[in-house]
Order: C-alpha cells, then structure tokens, then sequence
C-alpha cells in the first residue's frame, strides 16, 4: 500500500492507525479499543454507541455484536457506518467511514470461542436492544444458557462480526492554541493506495 505525502510520516492509513492504537494501549486506563460507531435508522435518524473493536486487518475494521440489536439492524439496512477512536490520554482521534459486510464464519467462530466463558453465555442470553423487565430475568436467562451449554456453548447464529471497509480516514492530533492537525485519507482509484489532504483545524 503507499499513498501521497502524509503529515504524520505514514503510506498506509491502517499501520498508522495500528501505530496510534499500539500507543494508547499504554497510557490510556480503560479499553483503548474503544470505538464511538455511528449507524442511521430507517427515518434518518443517527445513533451512536461505544462498542470494541477487535480486529485491524489489512483493509478492513472488524467489531462484533448480537445480529438483532438496533445497530446490527440499522448496518443491515444501509451496509454503511461511521465510527471515531478518540484517545484522550495522547489527544489524537481516527475518524472513519465506510461500507459494512459480515463476518460470521470461522473467523467469528474462532474470536466466540477466545471470550471468557460468562460472555459467551450472555451472547445467548441478551434479547440486545428489547425490553427488560428486570435485572433477575437477565441473571435467569444467564443461568439458564448456563446450564443447557454448560462450558462449551456454539456461537449463536443470532451472533457474529461485522467488517468495516473505509472509504475515508481523518486522522487527528491536537495542536497548541487549537492548531490541530488534520488530514483525510481516501482511496486513489488505484488498488492499495491513497491520496491525503490536510484540513483546517
């Protein structure tokens, strides 16, 4: 891969996003993986959340979530989203936007079975964006996968990844007296290249 000129030393928008992440993963206190993910409803009405993001591969984003929740349905309809990574910690932020595809093969298969054994029953066990009429009924479902899968429960079909392939990439520095740095990333038309352009802060 190999793009223009990049302020931040870079020709690939992925390493450098791996190179942003690898550094917060050492000064940042809770969950550097963090991603706000921007998804848009059936009347046009944006949502965002925080999910993980597990995966940078070399041309792709990759989360995973229950296939029923709002924002798996949301992805569904549009197969577009966007999501920020903001690092207070090193005053940095990775903008992206992108189409969106599923993974819920071998590669979903093999991250289900790395969770710990509580998470893998919860996946069975959310009813994820329905009502809940109390905590006890969550803890009953809970008990119940529990006890029907015991220590080795299948993924559920209901459950699996999604891959995010950006169409854009902002990445962003803090600057002193708010003279950030700012540059856009997009796809050159030629395979594995980008073209960059620095923004007004």
């Amino acid at each position: 891969m190999g793009s223009e000129t990049s302020i931040f030393g870079a020709d690939d928008p992925f390493a450098l996003t791996r190179a942003w992440l690898a550094e917060a993963e050492a000064t940042e206190p809770n969950d550097p993986n963090a991603i706000a993910l921007s998804t848009v409803d059936a009347e046009g009405m944006p949502n965002v959340r925080i999910v993980l993001l597990k995966g940078i591969e070399d041309d792709a984003f990759v989360f995973y979530t229950n296939y029923e929740s709002a924002k798996a349905e949301e992805i569904a309809q549009s197969g577009k989203c966007a999501f920020v990574m903001h690092w207070k910690s090193l005053r940095r932020q990775v903008r992206v936007r992108g189409t969106v595809t599923r993974e819920d093969g071998a590669t979903a298969d093999v991250y289900y079975a790395s969770r710990p054994l509580a998470s893998r029953h919860g996946a069975w066990a959310s009813l994820q964006s329905r009502p809940l009429e109390s905590r006890a009924e969550l803890e009953a479902r809970v008990a119940d996968v529990a006890e029907r899968f015991g220590d080795n429960p299948p993924r559920p079909d209901f459950w699996g990844g999604f891959r995010i392939r950006p169409t854009s990439f902002e990445f962003w520095a803090d600057g002193a007296f708010r003279l950030h740095d700012r540059e856009v990333w997009k796809p050159s038309g030629e395979e594995g290249r980008w073209t960059t352009l620095c923004l007004f802060p």
